[in-house]
């Protein structure tokens, strides 16, 4: 049955051409913005997985930069304990060659006090924005540790985050390398005998400490090589779930351009046909 009053044809033909017009805007915001899932309506659960990374990745990055100051802190401590290795090594040769009876011991002990100063103005000075890892007191509150935040764990989807730090303790050479009131002054053979095996043990200590700090670097740095790929790939799983493929989106807007095209031909069809009922009345 005909009617000049309902067009069925018309009405599915409409329906139709607004059903492609929806994708066809869907597809162009995604080409346009780049974002396949941009808001929690085009898909509640990935958005809401996306936003979490997000946040975790926005964390990580924040890690890596306080990374650098902990290794840049540590590395000037570092540099500062190497250089004292080397400093109570030429008072050791000093004190060495102060054995024989031939050799004028007071400008010998002048020469190890130079060096003595040296190595005080290396553990003063071997501070990187205010913290000094080669100090009693790294800084000046009293601290005897440096925490350097290193991860940021997630246990389930939706779970509490708890932050990871990497402690880096003082090797304190301020105490444990007392040489201006603890190394025997150099008058004589004997004195310079007793001398030796005092910086012998302050040797040591400064080849422990200068070790100790050089493991702690050797982490912070694998840690911040591990965090940094970590945000790549979190970055890249968020990119998967959200971000538009464009290749895929290209043969997909072909394809409903070419569908708006005959859903409007359809509905120019559909509402042409109550015009055929006019031959019914001639």
């Amino acid at each position: 049955m005909s009617s000049i009053l309902t067009n069925n044809g018309a009405m599915v033909a409409l329906q139709t051409l607004k059903s492609v017009n929806d994708n066809l805007t869907e597809t162009q915001n995604a080409i346009s913005t780049g974002k396949e899932i941009g808001t929690a309506k085009d898909n509640a659960a990935v958005w809401a997985i996306s936003k979490t990374m997000e946040s975790d990745i926005a964390g990580f990055e924040a890690i890596e930069e306080g990374l650098a100051i902990g290794e840049a802190t540590v590395a000037v401590a570092s540099a500062g304990a190497e250089q004292i290795v080397e400093k109570l090594t030429e008072i050791k040769e000093l004190l060495v060659s102060a054995q024989s009876e031939n050799v004028d011991h007071a400008k010998i002990q002048t020469d190890i006090d130079s060096k003595v100063a040296q190595v005080e103005a290396i553990i003063s000075a071997a501070q990187f924005n205010g913290a000094n890892l080669l100090a009693s007191d790294i800084d000046g509150s009293g601290a005897s540790s440096m925490g350097v935040l290193a991860s940021l764990d997630r246990v389930g989807a939706g779970g509490a985050v708890t932050a990871v730090e990497i402690t880096i303790a003082t090797v304190d050479f301020e105490s444990n390398l007392d040489l201006s009131s603890s190394l025997t002054s150099v008058t004589d053979t004997a004195s310079a005998a007793s001398a030796l095996g005092e910086i012998e043990t302050y040797l040591q200590a400064a080849i422990t400490g200068a070790a100790a700090l050089g493991a702690s670097a050797a982490r912070l740095d694998d840690q911040s090589m591990f965090v940094s790929k970590l945000v790549d790939s979190m970055t890249l799983g968020v990119s998967t779930m959200t971000d538009t493929n464009m290749e895929e989106a290209s043969a997909r807007l072909s394809a409903l351009q070419t569908q708006q095209e005959l859903a409007v031909q359809s509905l120019t069809i559909a509402n042409e046909a109550p015009g055929s009922l006019l031959q019914l009345f001639r």
